[in-house]
């Protein structure tokens, strides 16, 4: 399977925006597995950032994580005032911590307008942009949490074997 849009100015990208190696990853912020890959992507991005270009994309499975989509939520909301990678982390490193009240604590560490902060969560256009993530994953083929795709095409396999495929020297 492909990715279904490719990257786009609708992603949420760090490391080196023109790297030719692309990684997306379809993630869930309360899923135990997306937890135990985030370090892994975290120590890939300290090692290979500047080769890289790494794009996380809301996939709740909110059926069975009851808080994932809230979580999505106070990602995107401080995207809104330019710190959804540090939500994004906050909330993969306490991931036990996922009530509203929570995202709120996170949002005032992170030093953004609480005001603003719990508006935006309730903003239509936050939903849109998780339940375009997730359309895109279901179009991706994406089954599960984590996903990640490489270069448009879907990996078969967990972050460790990532990390192992990057680290593998080219021949």
């Amino acid at each position: 399977m492909s990715l279904h849009p490719e990257i786009n100015h609708n992603d949420h990208i760090k490391g080196n925006l023109n790297a030719k190696l692309e990684i997306v990853e379809y993630g869930d912020f309360e899923c135990g597995h997306c937890g135990t890959a985030h370090p892994i992507i975290e120590t890939i991005m300290k090692e290979f950032g500047d080769q890289i270009k790494f794009v996380f994309r809301n996939f709740p499975l909110s059926e069975i994580h009851t808080n994932a989509r809230e979580a999505a939520k106070a990602a995107e909301s401080a995207a809104l005032q330019g710190k959804y990678w540090e939500m994004h982390n906050s909330i993969f490193e306490n991931q036990e911590y996922l009530q509203p009240n929570d995202f709120v604590e996170r949002a005032e560490n992170l030093g953004l307008d609480i005001q603003k902060f719990k508006m935006d969560m309730q903003r239509s256009s936050i939903a849109e942009k998780i339940d375009t993530d997730f359309e895109s994953g279901i179009r991706s083929g994406v089954n599960g949490t984590p996903s990640f795709f490489i270069n448009g095409n879907k990996f078969d396999g967990d972050a460790f074997k990532l990390l192992e495929l990057i680290q593998e020297p080219v021949a």
